[in-house]
């Protein structure tokens, strides 16, 4: 006679609490809760759990694995116009929502310039799939990722057009992101065809926009947030880039891109001012030797954690 005990313990021993076992005379029935897991992960595990159950006098080891809907809010990350430091802005907002201790996925939805991959320090790392769905890569600073970048040769242009540079960023958004809970979208600037299926089919949570503090730059902001108003996307708020330099030479303070703008457009729109991070040169070497500031605790990582904290708040507060 079959010990039904025994075959529970051994399942129990590899799956924990995840899993369920039910004898039905010499079958061993299991079904297995892979909330949260990988695919790689729940293979791993259901191929451990047949294992562990075919102990002698199992004639066969049926099992299903189930999983529960993960609720994951998107952020998306935006500007009206390139050049005004977004994409840095996304890496390290996802990095320092992840030490707020977010479960935090990253996707760089600029089809046409993904910078992410050495953002993040994963160039030359392509991701797998399985059944034609995508595995993020994982990353040094803890956040998964997801870049066409990661798709294609290197230098490679893409001259694709609306509906298939909105097909790309519905396999990135759709892969199997496991535990991830906010997914952080640095999305391509302007108020094309990729912003448009975002905000119809992705429903964001919320939009973080990103301007310099001088004027053209921030006409073209306020043109993505009236994008994002127009298709009832809130906006959590403006951040402004590139506000101040000093010189690490004789320490005197300038404003090349000027002073405040950013922030006095918001309060003119009455939308939040989320902060605003130095022109250092300590933040453009970092971000090209792929170590995001973010990740760090010196007085550059304090202007994006900062920025991470208030948009977390929001997120809870919704």
């Amino acid at each position: 006679m079959i010990d039904s005990d025994a075959v529970t313990r051994a399942v129990r021993a590899v799956a924990g609490e995840r899993a369920t076992v039910r004898m039905e005379g010499a079958r061993a029935g299991v079904v297995i809760d892979a909330t949260g897991l990988s695919s790689a992960d729940r293979d791993a595990l259901e191929a451990a759990v047949r294992a562990a159950a075919a102990l002698p006098g199992v004639a066969e080891v049926r099992v299903v694995v189930t999983a529960e809907r993960i609720a994951r809010q998107l952020v998306a990350v935006a500007s009206g116009k390139g050049g005004v430091g977004k994409s840095t802005l996304a890496a390290n907002l996802a990095i320092a929502l992840s030490r707020a201790g977010r479960r935090v996925g990253l996707v760089d939805a600029d089809i046409y310039g993904p910078s992410q991959p050495r953002l993040m320090k994963v160039e030359g790392t392509r991701p797998t799939a399985k059944d034609k769905v995508l595995d993020p890569v994982p990353t040094p600073y803890g956040v998964p990722l997801l870049s066409m970048g990661q798709l294609v040769d290197p230098g490679r242009a893409l001259a694709w057009r609306g509906p298939m540079a909105a097909g790309a960023l519905g396999q990135l958004v759709e892969a199997d992101w496991g535990a991830v809970d906010t997914l952080v979208l640095d999305l391509p600037p302007g108020t094309g065809d990729v912003q448009l299926t975002m905000v119809q089919k992705y429903r964001p949570a919320g939009a973080v926009i990103v301007s310099t503090p001088q004027d053209l730059a921030l006409i073209d902001a306020t043109r993505a947030i009236d994008l994002f108003e127009k298709a009832g996307v809130p906006i959590i708020g403006l951040v402004e880039n590139m506000a101040g330099y000093v010189c690490p030479h004789c320490g005197e303070a300038s404003d090349p891109f000027g002073n405040g703008g950013a922030e006095a457009a918001a309060a003119r729109l009455g939308i939040a001012f989320l902060g605003r991070i130095p022109l250092t040169i300590a933040i453009r070497t970092a971000s090209d030797a792929g170590e995001p500031p973010a990740a760090g605790n010196g007085a550059d990582a304090a202007a994006f954690i900062s920025i991470a904290g208030h948009v977390d708040a929001w997120l809870k507060g919704r």
